[in-house]
């Protein structure tokens, strides 16, 4: 699967729009990275817990919208774009979106 935050795929022809495809995962906070988060906003630097947290979820939501693509039949997504919203305190999600299309 072509993933892309661009139109289009230099090379290529788009053959078939195959609509909007999602991911979303939502992930809470481990409250051993909570405390030592708050350690670290008094000293400042890299919060490497909230990171991968992140990057993970980022990852998760990423492979759901792949796989929405995929039952489509799709070859890439284009103009992939990623959101983020807090759910509740200590919760966040993520959500990766795009357009699926076939290729000719």
């Amino acid at each position: 699967m072509i993933l892309t935050t661009i139109e289009t795929i230099p090379g290529r022809q788009i053959s078939e729009h195959l609509g909007i495809v999602q991911g979303s995962s939502v992930r809470a906070k481990h409250m051993g990275k909570d405390i030592m988060a708050g350690f670290r906003n008094m000293v400042g630097g890299e919060m490497k817990g909230y990171t991968e947290l992140l990057s993970e979820t980022r990852q998760e939501a990423t492979n759901r919208m792949v796989q929405e693509a995929e039952k489509l039949g799709a070859d890439a997504i284009l103009n992939v774009r990623y959101g983020t919203s807090a759910i509740t305190a200590g919760a966040a999600e993520v959500l990766a979106y795009g357009t699926a299309v076939k290729l000719g």
